[in-house]
């Protein structure tokens, strides 16, 4: 065999070839080929990258070879770091990259680091996610941020930059379902709308807390008039059982929406 290759057999007794190094004495899988030519090949890729201070992040993309992109993040980051991840992240001084591919990388805070070393990062429609305990778990979740949020409506980028996810970079303007901040005759308020087939307000509200109270209201209304929707309600940490019942009891609900809630309970 050559140097850093080991023959395998699959299930049906098939031979491949897999790779590894030892470097720093730590012994790294390359991964799986078809044949002792590519696996070998992948091995010099990898002793390239960890003994040659010339080879950057930013000349990875340019190296061709049969290392997988993220492999060669994790064994760069070794290299200069030594620290080795299997996910595709390269430390810096007080954050850390993961790269999604060549030319699309995060920023974290180092708090995250355990958490994104040991969940791999995925991409779907547009949403970020990982697997956590067999769900697909939202990324922006880590910061109050909830489900179908729109960015710029419900939380922004400090910066503007939407690959910066330290947490100051992170802002949530509106953490509450059914809440929507405005400017109303130069003040601000919450603006509250519920989804039944077209979208109905519910009132517009001084407060934060007050709005969330208003949506979970229009939301038992809604069932209480037999419009059987899997709604989610709001949560508010900030009052006491007393204070929401009080806030429930007494804030309005558009007398528009109760008007349709009936109509539609009325028998045709």
């Amino acid at each position: 065999m050559l140097p850093g290759v080991y023959l395998a057999h699959k299930k049906n007794g098939a031979p491949y070839y897999r790779s590894s190094i030892t470097f720093q004495n730590k012994h790294i899988s390359l991964g799986s080929y078809e044949d002792e030519a590519a696996a070998h090949k992948a091995y010099c890729q990898a002793a390239a990258l960890l003994l040659e201070k010339t080879i950057s992040l930013a000349s990875l993309d340019h190296a061709p070879g049969p290392l997988l992109f993220e492999k060669k993040v994790a064994l760069l980051n070794f290299r200069d770091n030594h620290i080795y991840f299997k996910n595709p992240i390269y430390l810096k001084q007080t954050y850390f990259l993961y790269y999604l591919a060549p030319h699309e990388e995060l920023k974290f805070d180092a708090d995250d680091l355990f958490y994104y070393s040991s969940h791999k990062i995925m991409r779907r429609g547009g949403h970020l996610f990982v697997s956590d305990y067999g769900m697909q778990v939202n990324i922006l979740s880590r910061y109050g941020i909830r489900n179908h949020a729109v960015a710029g409506t419900d939380y922004r980028f400090v910066n503007g930059d939407s690959s910066d996810f330290r947490y100051s970079n992170l802002e949530v303007i509106n953490p509450y379902y059914g809440v929507k901040q405005i400017h109303s005759k130069n003040r601000l308020c919450y603006k509250v709308q519920l989804h039944i087939i077209g979208t109905h307000v519910v009132g517009t509200y001084p407060t934060l807390e007050q709005a969330a109270v208003a949506y979970n209201k229009a939301v038992d209304l809604a069932r209480s008039f037999g419009i059987a929707k899997n709604y989610t309600t709001n949560y508010i940490a900030e009052l006491s059982a007393q204070e929401y019942a009080q806030l429930y009891t007494e804030l309005p609900v558009s007398p528009k929406l109760l008007a349709y809630f009936k109509h539609r309970a009325r028998p045709e």
